[in-house]
């Protein structure tokens, strides 16, 4: 598929699959500007995400997340879009994402071995994983996580597995792919 004059590719999958990294390589590789979701939201409540969530909860969250996203999808702008792990299975993101033609989701599947080796050492980092203190914890933890989440990040336009590719190589195989 061949993307149009303006458009937005969004980049899902869980916590630590190179959503952030892939996109900034991407957004160069496009020439148009790079946006995490996540990072949008703490700018437009000045709190992190994590004080979002303890001071308001999830499901301003989330609410939050949805406009965020919307205003978003309803620029004219070209972007690289990384979203939250969780936002594709909120408020049928994924269905809203997939329907607008300018959109083109890619899913970044990482195997659960390569997201223990990637997120145990920085757990500290991530909040979500605060109480997890094994690699056998947080192999389960994300399991469960990924039973939960796959059936909405595969529901992107392109899934795209990832193994121990550069976030360089990631970006130019989804370029290739789109352009």
């Amino acid at each position: 598929m061949k993307i149009a004059m303006e458009f937005k590719i969004v980049l899902v999958g869980y916590m630590g699959s190179g959503k952030t990294s892939v996109g900034k390589e991407l957004a160069k590789i496009s020439s148009v500007m790079f946006v995490d979701l996540d990072l949008e939201i703490e700018k437009s409540e000045k709190m992190t995400v994590t004080q979002i969530f303890h001071s308001k909860g999830a499901i301003y969250f989330r609410k939050k997340e949805k406009i965020v996203l919307e205003e978003m999808m309803n620029s004219k702008i070209s972007m690289v879009l990384s979203l939250g792990g969780g936002t594709p299975c909120y408020f049928e993101i994924m269905d809203y994402l997939n329907n607008r033609n300018e959109v083109h989701t890619v899913y970044l599947d990482v195997s659960i071995p390569t997201l223990v080796k990637r997120l145990f050492p920085e757990k500290g980092h991530r909040p979500v994983l605060d109480t997890i203190n094994s690699e056998q914890q947080l192999t389960e933890f994300i399991g469960k996580h990924l039973f939960e989440r796959r059936p909405f990040y595969s529901k992107a336009k392109q899934i795209l597995k990832v193994n121990d590719e550069s976030a360089e190589q990631l970006a130019k195989k989804i370029a290739s792919l789109l352009f």
